[in-house]
């Protein structure tokens, strides 16, 4: 391509600029909207499937819902995983506004996992707090959100700018940000942007350590987030600071995607290593946990491994389900390709490449708590943002805040400050000068290959410093790469930020000169941790000579005590810019020596023709855009092709018009298998958003009677969910031939407090049936449920099958006071075969007399399975104020299992 004059350039205006159409970008241009700004939103790819929620969220992380997590208790919780070294209000921000978030994402469609009650199913994952909101059905969040975002309404506000990369934040005579400039990488036109204010939300630094792997873009991150952000901040003027705490994880070996321990272990799933301990005794996801890992990988004792294999056939089925689709659709593949089962297999975990992130570490540009930057009409929200340990609903929370406090400017009718749209526009297509330069990926493996030999953990002075040599001396190589398309040129520019994050990283891990955060800063030059000189933010900035420049800010005085530090405020310490250790020889020059499966193919849906054969799909993709009524989708609703008609239930669920909830009822009867099941998981996606109507009613009773099952069980679903339904509507489906219809007969039985035909379906043959009904039990045993739940949970604690029996006696211990002859049954229970059992006979006994709980469980705390041990200590600590208990619990501060170890330490101290 040509180089374009910069006199073509085209110029956009607007009151909010928002740069990343992820997750807080697509938060903040809705806020901003909402409160009366002119939107404009930049995406270098397309807001449809953009940024690292693109293909769903399997959970949430920092969930505080009321009644089951306090924030003060969750601010604690992250100033301990970050080594003391936060700015609380920040962080609070996200534990108080946190809840709101969560009911607003349901109010546009996204849905999270409750009860039968329709209460919150939170998760406790750690040892302290429970934080963890699963959102099984979560592959669809980014559809929803873009959803909202062809509102009519928020489309006269949020203009879309798709396929345009911007490459620098642009600043006016008050140092504040005007704008920014970049291109479009699909036709290579140049574009300027007049801005009141400009958020950046571009994500994490993930493509910035090489993966072992050595492929380019197989990251644990998103790989499209190249550090843009970071590297438009800091030269922009803005801070930021702990760029030195990076965000290391574990992964599946040989694949660069998550092990997905949140998501196994409220299944029973947990880290062991290759003699099948559990070996991790910190608490929160951190820097500290990754240095265990990291230990017991490199022992006699790893490899390390997700142990799943334990696991009952409904919760290994429930895992794969949720890790095969919403996670990482290509990892059934990849264990089947080496026939890999979880039933059989444990998957064998590693660890991740380095990258910058604030979401899951703490690496980021400075905020205050409105997610203003240093920078006037400046912001930064989401993994870009250091708001440590802040995850998907703190890139909500913040992108809200941004947008809200972003609102209040107006563009600016001053032109663009012409010197630095020229130094953009050079930037930009400097690779045109040279079509036959470097080609990228030669010079960008070349440069993540330095980031892993210099700048990865272990850290020392004399690697860090060589790092800053080769980065520098890369700069000449990176001008001089090559490109001949719009594509490579994004690819060239993307380049230039990774070196600067590499840059900014290795530069920021020789300035602190202690070690903290565990495996994410070790520094073997300086092995300890150093509160009093280093109990501080490291913040960076460009220095006035274009070098970096540091200063280290001590933590601010904590909103919410933390044992174990006591930060006291005061003034800044200025570093300068730090300098380098010499390392062009090998010591001194005059000194003499020392001593000293084959792939799986996806089935085509049967009935018709494969997506996008029929003309009627391309006129039906056409009309999405126009955001139809329902009148103008009836006809391929009703189209004689079950592919159109497929397609036509996918656009009537993106587009959701009046009457969609009927209409998609309507569906559920049709012909077609495959638009049938399309009817119902659009109608579970959308049941938050959907209207109780009789219409609505009327198609899903009706659809109670279908011969598909699937249909059956999404019918009753979403009658719970939407509270249509009574017992008498729902207890038929307990006689239904198929078994996952009558688990979810359960579930609505127990929304309604049915507890008759509740207690009848105990005796069903199928064990999960019976499992379920355990579990409901336990949320009917409140006063005034009736002896008739007891004797329903005595009798399946008794059950032939070891999973019924440890479900039940786990159910028992959700009562309050147990009566003797139940409690009789739960130590008899601790002399079962099965560890499950013992272990619900463990949690049973919390609910018993101390006198006849604490001997029973100090005695299973000499239980060969660890499972029962750790049900024995947490039972234990609801008796801690029986001396005899504090005893138990202080012997078995000594047990070999951690988590065991970790729950008695809370109740012996």
């Amino acid at each position: 391509m040509d180089i374009p004059s910069l006199a073509d350039a085209e110029e956009l205006s607007c009151d909010v600029l928002v740069i990343g159409g992820g997750t807080a970008g697509t938060m903040a241009a809705l806020t901003a909207a909402e409160h009366g700004a002119d939107v404009l939103l930049l995406e270098k790819a397309h807001v449809r499937h953009s940024g690292a929620l693109a293909m769903g969220m399997d959970g949430v992380n920092n969930a505080v819902i009321p009644g089951r997590a306090e924030p003060d208790d969750y601010v604690a919780e992250i100033t301990r995983a970050n080594d003391g070294v936060v700015d609380q209000s920040t962080v609070r921000r996200t534990a108080t506004r946190g809840h709101a978030m969560v009911r607003r994402l349901e109010s546009y469609g996204v849905k999270f996992e409750k009860d039968e009650h329709g209460d919150y199913a939170v998760r406790q994952v750690h040892r302290s707090g429970s934080y963890v909101l699963p959102m099984p059905e979560g592959k669809d969040v980014k559809k929803v959100l873009y959803r909202q975002l062809r509102r009519r309404e928020m489309r006269e506000r949020i203009r879309i700018e798709n396929r345009v990369m911007p490459v620098r934040v642009l600043t006016g005579p008050d140092g504040g940000a005007v704008g920014a400039a970049g291109f479009h990488t699909r036709t290579g036109a140049f574009v300027t942007v007049r801005a009141g204010a400009v958020i950046l939300a571009t994500g994490a630094a993930g493509r910035l350590g090489l993966p072992a792997s050595g492929y380019l873009y197989g990251t644990y991150e998103n790989p499209t987030n190249a550090g843009d952000g970071y590297a438009m901040a800091y030269h922009a003027g803005a801070e930021l600071t702990g760029i030195e705490c990076f965000q290391i994880n574990p992964l599946i070996k040989d694949y660069n995607g998550p092990a997905c321990a949140y998501v196994a272990n409220p299944f029973g799933g947990y880290q062991v290593n290759r003699h099948g301990e559990r070996f991790v005794d910190s608490d929160y996801w951190s820097g500290a946990m990754m240095a265990e890992f990291a230990a017991e990988l490199a022992s006699d004792r790893g490899p390390v491994y997700l142990k799943l294999s334990h696991l009952p056939e409904e919760s290994v089925t429930a895992l794969e389900d949720i890790l095969h689709t919403t996670e990482r659709p290509t990892r059934g593949t990849f264990h089947a390709g080496r026939g890999h089962d979880y039933r059989t297999h444990d998957v064998e975990m590693h660890i991740s490449e380095i990258g910058l992130c604030g979401g899951h570490s703490a690496s980021g540009v400075r905020v205050d708590d409105h997610a203003r930057t240093t920078v006037p009409r400046l912001y930064a929200a989401g993994d870009l943002a250091c708001v440590p340990h802040n995850y998907m609903i703190g890139a909500f929370v913040f992108g809200d805040l941004a947008g809200e406090d972003a609102a209040r400017y107006r563009a600016r009718p001053d032109p663009l400050p012409a010197g630095q749209v020229r130094a953009a526009h050079e930037l930009v297509y400097r690779p045109l000068r040279h079509p036959d330069g470097p080609p990228q990926p030669q010079v960008e493996y070349k440069l993540r290959r330095f980031v892993n030999d210099y700048v990865a953990p272990p850290k020392s002075g004399a690697r860090l410093s060589l790092a800053v040599e080769h980065f520098e001396r890369m700069r000449g190589e990176i001008d001089a790469m090559g490109a001949t398309t719009p594509h490579e040129l994004m690819r060239c520019a993307e380049v230039g930020f990774i070196r600067d994050c590499a840059e900014m990283a290795a530069r920021a891990s020789l300035a602190r000169t202690e070690s903290r955060w565990g495996l994410y800063h070790e520094r073997t030059d300086h092995p300890r941790r150093d509160d009093h000189n280093w109990l501080h933010h490291l913040d960076l900035r460009k220095s006035p000579s274009g070098g970096m420049e540091f200063t280290a800010r001590p933590v601010a005085p904590y909103l919410v005590p933390v044992e174990g530090y006591a930060p006291a405020g005061g003034p800044s310490r200025y570093l300068g810019e730090v300098a380098l250790e010499p390392v062009a020889t090998a010591g001194p020059r005059d000194a003499a020596p020392g001593g000293a499966r084959t792939a799986a193919t996806a089935a085509r849906p049967a009935g018709g023709a494969a997506t996008g054969t029929s003309p009627r799909i391309l006129e039906l993709l056409a009309l999405t855009e126009d955001e139809p009524g329902l009148t103008a989708l009836e006809p391929y609703l009703a189209d004689p092709d079950p592919a159109v008609r497929r397609a036509a239930v996918t656009t009537l669920t993106e587009t959701l018009p009046e009457g969609t909830g009927p209409a998609l009822g309507r569906a559920l009867s049709d012909p077609d298998a495959a638009v049938r099941r399309a009817a119902a998981d659009s109608l579970r996606e959308l049941v938050e958003t959907l209207r109780p109507e009789p219409a609505l009613r009327d198609t899903l009773v009706s659809a109670l009677g279908s011969a598909d099952p699937q249909v059956r069980t999404a019918a009753i679903t979403v009658l719970r969910m939407l509270g249509l339904g009574d017992a008498t509507l729902y207890a038929p489906g307990l006689a239904d031939p198929d078994r996952a219809v009558r688990v979810e007969t359960v579930r609505a039985l127990v929304s309604v407090d049915a507890v008759a035909p509740l207690t009848g379906a105990a005796g069903d043959p199928d064990r999960e049936v019976r499992v379920a009904v355990a579990k409901g039990l336990a949320a009917l045993t409140a006063p005034g449920a009736g002896g008739g739940v007891l004797d329903t949970l005595a009798r399946l604690a008794r059950d032939g099958d070891d999973l019924v029996r440890g479900a039940a006696l786990g159910a028992l211990g959700a009562v309050g006071g147990l009566p003797a002859a139940v409690a009789a049954t739960a130590v008899a229970a601790l002399r079962d075969d099965a560890w499950r059992a013992r272990a619900g006979a463990a949690a049973a006994l919390g609910a018993a007399g101390p006198g006849t709980a604490v001997p029973a469980l100090a005695g299973a705390l000499a239980d060969p399975h660890a499972d029962v041990r750790r049900a024995a200590v947490l039972a234990l600590l609801r008796h801690r104020e029986d001396a005899a208990a504090r005893a138990a619990l202080t012997a078995a501060r000594d047990d070999p299992d951690a988590d065991v170890r970790a729950y008695a330490a809370r109740g012996s101290a």
